[in-house]
């Protein structure tokens, strides 16, 4: 017999004696509570009360931790005025902490089907093909990982499965899982690298598409979520949550943060011809945002079929519920957030007081978090960079656009390349943000590896099986005469000068630097720059590259211990060329002759230096960056150093490059130079 219960927390509550089901369905005659036992064989049903707050509610003395459950959802099904209640699917609890089993394609899985008068009810009972929800049980709040300021954060960008599937010193158990990245050898690697924070691509419990299970492929990303709390089976063995948190705090003790990557925007129940596996068949209209008078039609402001709506109070406290688990009970320090203009859309536009972003500063866990937005969406005025609150830090593609023109060669393209390198004041600073606000980044998962950007002018994505259409079409790379892999040994150095030269650049430039895992080591994907279905050798990193060209790891090394040891890398705040006496400024920009750079200068795509300064007490600190993206060797006579001291070159210069008498440096194509001052030798 099952007991009233209460309306609240929502999800499955054990407390210790018995299990409180809760579900928001607002707009449901009836709902019920569906009990599996471990065979997938349903053993018990139960037909949930009805709270006054659009909440269906029960208690379940006896039932304990493990339980499989689900909901089937009684009420109108009416796809033209968005009403999509069918009782013959079997939903999944929005508020799971776990799930078991897998989602998989049948006919059973949508809501409809054709009938001679077009679509119908499809009364073919789901459950054999959905996932069950767990109830989960309580565990003590996560340990907290290491708290490292914004400006001393490197972040390094990595998929669970992908970074774990060919490390040679990995067992098969721990390939693709959560495991994996609790490797010991792995966090070693990541440690000796001298990256601060790793940013996992999403976790959560998602689906492959259905075009995608027919091309046989699968979704490597993750960004088609069904559950915004239960970890992937797929990464795991038998306990998902619980790896998830060995892996956590495995990361924590080798004093890296973990920042995770998560897709609040929509869901992956599709455009209104997807399946029923959850949130469309309990309240359609509460989830997702609708067409204004046409409530059966899905907004699409995210490209993938629908909008998840954030202006809805029950969105927005499942979206903090989230959050507070994957922080307080999960462990990780933070958050990138895809799409994150949706969650500050309204129905009329985007708004940084957005009843949402409000809540998470106000909340005293949320708020000492770090997060991240993927400013921009496909929607109309989706691309809002610069344009969050104040706390956020935001991904800038203007920098990566900027980066690669500029070492590309493109004419005309200094004045905006020294705007990037110098933090993007021009974006961030209005707000009250520092440099930190920028996460500076020449390739991330969405595109090009660097490899990739120096050896392809064009996409190559037909393995994705759409006709080469999908994917980036303006990458601004460079493929140095050849297209793809060449035998050419001139063409190969000139690649990989070009790599450093980016990768260089984008640890010594001023704001957050983000690498993708893989880049320091070579990784190609074949000039696919759209691996969101490539779970294969295509889009896992080969580490085989780090014994075929050591010394080029080694150099991203010295210049990610660089910008850790020097802190005029890490300003907390702008800088804008105040004198600091003894003829130094905070920061400078001079051309190769040693004269400032002028209006004429910047229209040019040419080499330039960029010096900085900074006083601490009575000493004096001074650096200069000399930027050569010509193919020629360029003679460089930097700003003088402090009184007393004289430059030095940093051990990652290239080759090539040193005094070449009196004030100048001699700088080579395609190079950057970091001099450093110190007294002399």
């Amino acid at each position: 017999m099952i007991l009233p219960g209460r309306p609240a927390p929502l999800g499955a509550d054990f407390d210790g004696e018995g299990v409180n089901f809760a579900v928001y369905a607002s707009r449901a005659e009836r709902v019920d509570l569906c009990l599996f036992d471990a065979s997938g064989r349903e053993s018990a049903r139960h037909r949930l009360q009805a709270g006054n707050d659009g909440s269906w509610h029960g208690y379940l003395a006896g039932c304990g931790t493990g339980q499989r459950y689900g909901y089937r959802v009684f009420g109108d099904w009416d796809p033209a005025r968005g009403l999509r209640h069918n009782p013959a699917k079997l939903l999944v609890d929005p508020w799971a902490r776990a799930l078991s089993g897998e989602f998989r394609w049948s006919p059973a899985v949508f809501d409809f089907e054709a009938g001679d008068q077009g679509w119908r009810i499809n009364k073919s009972d789901s459950a054999a093909f959905v996932p069950r929800s767990v109830v989960a049980s309580a565990r003590a709040p996560a340990r907290r990982g290491p708290r490292i300021p914004w400006p001393e954060t490197i972040v390094y960008e990595a998929n669970v499965r992908g970074y774990t599937m060919r490390h040679p010193e990995l067992r098969d158990s721990e390939r693709g899982r959560f495991r994996g990245m609790s490797n010991g050898r792995i966090l070693a690697y990541l440690k000796a690298l001298g990256v601060t924070t790793v940013e996992l691509m999403p976790v959560a419990e998602f689906i492959d598409e259905a075009f995608l299970v027919t091309r046989g492929l699968r979704n490597y990303w993750g960004y088609n979520t069904i559950s915004f709390f239960a970890p992937a089976g797929r990464y795991a063995g038998d306990d998902a949550v619980g790896e998830f948190r060995e892996m956590v705090d495995a990361i924590h003790d080798a004093g890296l943060e973990v920042l995770l990557d998560v897709a609040y925007n929509h869901t992956g129940e599709s455009d209104t011809l997807g399946p029923s596996v959850s949130f469309r068949g309990l309240d359609n209209l509460c989830y997702y945002r609708t067409v204004p008078g046409d409530p059966g039609s899905y907004v699409n402001d995210t490209g993938c079929g629908n909008t998840v709506d954030t202006e809805h109070p029950r969105v927005r406290e499942l979206v903090l519920a989230s959050l507070r688990y994957w922080s307080g009970d999960m462990g990780v320090d933070g958050f990138r957030f895809d799409l994150a203009t949706i969650m500050g859309r309204t129905a009329r536009r985007y708004s940084t007081s957005h009843p949402l972003f409000a809540a998470i500063e106000a909340d005293p866990d949320l708020s000492r978090l770090k997060f991240i937005a993927e400013p921009w969406d496909p929607g109309p005025g989706g691309y809002q960079l610069g344009n969050f609150p104040p706390c956020w830090a935001e991904w800038n593609d203007r920098y990566r656009d900027s980066l690669r023109r500029y070492w590309r060669g493109d004419r005309g393209e200094a004045a905006e390349f020294a705007r990037r390198l110098h933090g993007s004041s021009d974006i961030f600073e209005g707000s009250g943000r520092g440099p930190w606000a920028s996460i500076n980044f020449a390739t991330a998962h969405d595109g090009f590896t660097l490899a990739d950007l120096v050896s392809y002018e064009h996409r190559h994505n037909e393995a994705n099986g759409e006709q080469n259409r999908d994917g980036h079409a303006h990458n601004y790379s460079c493929n140095h005469g050849f297209e793809g892999p060449t035998p050419d040994a001139s063409i190969a150095e000139m690649r990989r000068r070009h790599r450093l030269c980016l990768l260089a650049t984008l640890l010594l430039s001023e704001g957050t630097p983000m690498l993708l895992a893989g880049d320091e080591f070579g990784h190609t994907q074949q000039g696919n720059n759209n691996a969101y279905a490539q779970d294969n050798e295509i889009g896992w990193p080969d580490w085989s590259g780090l014994a075929a060209d050591p010394d080029f790891t080694e150099t991203v090394r010295a210049l990610i211990r660089l910008r850790r040891q020097l802190p005029l890398f890490r300003q907390g705040r702008y800088v804008h060329g105040s004198d600091l006496g003894d003829g130094l400024r905070d920061i400078a920009w001079v051309r190769p002759d040693g004269l400032p750079m002028e209006t004429a200068d910047w229209a040019e795509a040419g080499p330039f230096c960029v010096s900085r300064a900074a006083r601490n007490g009575g000493s004096v600190a001074a650096l200069a960056l000399l930027l050569n993206p010509g193919r020629q060797t360029v003679q460089f006579i930097p700003p003088a150093p402090p009184a007393g001291q004289d430059w030095h070159l940093d051990a990652s210069s290239p080759e090539g490059c040193g005094r070449s008498g009196g004030l100048a440096w001699s700088v080579p194509g395609l190079s950057v130079v970091c001099l450093v001052s110190a007294p002399p030798a």
